[in-house]
């Protein structure tokens, strides 16, 4: 009886928040602009209002005061919502994740800036390759990603390989592998300076986009995730294994196999519970 309540309690709340974001674009938000601009920019406007600034605002002030009670085995957006699983870790300096990455055929993504986003926005719509194109920010330790990389797709708009890494403690891999120590490895916050060179474990999460489709909590523009994450990891490491850069790598269970739903609009993900840990030349 109790499930079926709580099931009831957490529907209605997402109808209250639902019906609160409507008043305020309905009643508030359009009204602004209707007063000032022609009715189509007054629509525009308000959806770029909601869509980027209001909706994500709003579920940022409350991921402040409310924290998920979870073992984060996957990455979360910045409204906190969860994304890709955490599937492979590297093992080396900042240097040598660089040099093994771009040997096995992997580009390092541009910064996330206002003009890389423009670029990548017209590259996609002109259909012209942007092998570097910027990534979304995803966050893991309580902060965004230090750096990524990803691999074209040929002939395939809005298709390809990526890959977000975080830097961590190097002693974290041998705990990896010891599932009871699973939990106080995950809910641990690091935060090492990013441009130390004694950094030498990395985690990851890949995945691989397969096209475009709405966010299902604010109706922003995201890319489709391809549900099977776990070929997206033995991609990487078949690319290092054949670019000469991988000394050793094991495939360590962390968790039972789930399934997440993603922030995109029916988009689910899988994995098998696994990361795979690769030691660098």
């Amino acid at each position: 009886m109790m499930p079926l309540l709580t099931h009831i309690m957490k529907r209605l709340a997402v109808l209250a928040i639902g019906a609160f974001f409507i008043y305020l674009a309905v009643w508030r938000v359009f009204p602004f602009f209707d007063n000032r601009t022609p009715i189509a920019i007054a629509l525009f406007a308000t959806y770029v209002a909601m869509a980027y600034a209001v909706i994500p605002l709003l579920f940022r002030v409350y991921r402040f005061f409310y924290h998920p009670v979870h073992l984060p085995l996957y990455c979360t957006t910045p409204d906190g919502f969860a994304s890709d699983p955490i599937n492979i870790a590297l093992i080396g300096t900042r240097t040598q994740v660089f040099t093994a990455m771009q040997a096995a055929g992997w580009t390092l993504a541009d910064k996330n800036s206002l003009l890389n986003t423009l670029h990548q926005i017209i590259f996609t719509l002109s259909g012209r390759p942007y092998p570097s194109a910027p990534m979304s920010r995803l966050y893991l330790f309580g902060r965004k990603q230090d750096f990524g990389f990803e691999l074209e797709v040929p002939h395939s708009r809005g298709h390809r390989h990526h890959v977000r890494f975080w830097a961590a403690d190097a002693g974290l891999a041998n705990e990896i592998e010891h599932h009871a120590r699973h939990a106080r490895f995950w809910q641990r916050f690091y935060m090492p300076a990013l441009h130390q060179p004694d950094v030498q474990f990395w985690v990851g999460a890949a995945s691989e986009d397969v096209g475009f489709a709405p966010i299902r909590h604010n109706a922003q523009v995201t890319h489709m995730i391809d549900p099977n994450t776990n070929r997206e990891r033995r991609r990487i490491v078949r690319d290092l294994r054949r670019s000469g850069k991988l000394i050793a790598s094991r495939t360590v269970f962390v968790n039972r196999p789930f399934s997440l739903r993603n922030r995109a609009l029916r988009g689910h993900l899988h994995s098998d519970g696994r990361i795979a840990i690769c030691e660098l030349r």
